[in-house]
């Protein structure tokens, strides 16, 4: 385990708002000190991390790996970023970005044409970890002149299909 300054200040909350409760139902500080001070981790670990863990939408960031891009679509979301900062793909050619990415999963309408945008390729990239978390992730690439010229990230509300009985 490493020992963060977040960690150290969480734990002397959890320590104090146990403190603070058991004091109501002993008045002996000594003791009130000492069970504080050993359910303080059992708390911390049990109750509150796993409680911050659901309401928060942390998540691990990776680096850019074609072959976890393809084999683990559900956990894009975790390369995203780090392909966005660093630009990766852009300028390469479509040929290239389907060699590394796969088939795009979708085109772009294109309202203008009336049909779909063979320039605008579409790939879902998983649903970020959290509690109240509705949407799932989606990048856009752009291409111009056979080109990446951007990409971008946008969000979709998480849609079920009805089974035919």
């Amino acid at each position: 385990m490493i020992v963060t300054p977040v960690l150290v200040i969480f734990m002397i909350v959890v320590f104090i708002l146990l403190f603070l409760f058991l004091n109501t139902v002993d008045r002996r500080k000594w003791l009130t000190a000492l069970i504080s001070l050993i359910l303080t981790p059992l708390v911390y670990f049990y109750v509150f991390y796993p409680f911050v863990n659901i309401i928060s939408n942390y998540h691990h960031q990776k680096y850019f790996n074609s072959e976890a891009w393809t084999e683990k679509p559900a956990l894009r979301y975790e390369m995203i970023d780090q392909t966005l900062d660093s630009d990766t793909l852009i300028g390469l050619s479509k040929s290239n970005v389907e060699e590394m990415l796969g088939k795009y999963e979708w085109l772009s309408w294109d309202d203008g044409k009336k049909d779909y945008d063979d320039n605008k390729w579409n790939y879902g990239l998983g649903i970020e970890p959290g509690a109240f978390n509705k949407q799932k992730e989606c990048v856009e690439l752009q291409f111009e002149n056979d080109k990446l010229i951007k990409l971008s990230t946008y969000q979709e509300e998480i849609t079920f299909e009805k089974e035919d009985e």
